[in-house]
């Protein structure tokens, strides 16, 4: 199976330097294979857990991104990773 989930990002700097890592990092805690794509952009799906791939996808505040997990804990990854993301990275709007 796989799982996918779209969302917007809302951080003031998008998916640059430090929440690009805290979402490695995240994704990196799962077993599923786990992908991205920023839908705003229309840029190519890359490997979530690669810090390289996630800053080459360009997401920027208000970008809308497809994150796309396959694996045996695929939901909680989603889960995860979207909370993360409407946590706005543990930092204030």
């Amino acid at each position: 199976m796989t799982a996918k989930r779209e969302i917007t990002v809302c951080h003031k700097v998008g998916l640059h330097a430090r929440p690009a890592a805290m979402f490695v990092r995240t994704a990196m805690g799962f077993s599923s294979q786990i992908k991205v794509e920023n839908l705003s952009k229309g840029t190519d799906t890359v490997d979530a857990k690669s810090i390289l791939g996630v800053l080459a996808s360009c997401v920027n505040q208000d970008d809308r991104i497809c994150i796309i997990a396959q694996g045996d804990d695929e939901e909680k990854a989603l889960i995860a990773l979207c909370d993360l993301i409407e946590r706005n990275f543990d930092e204030s709007l």
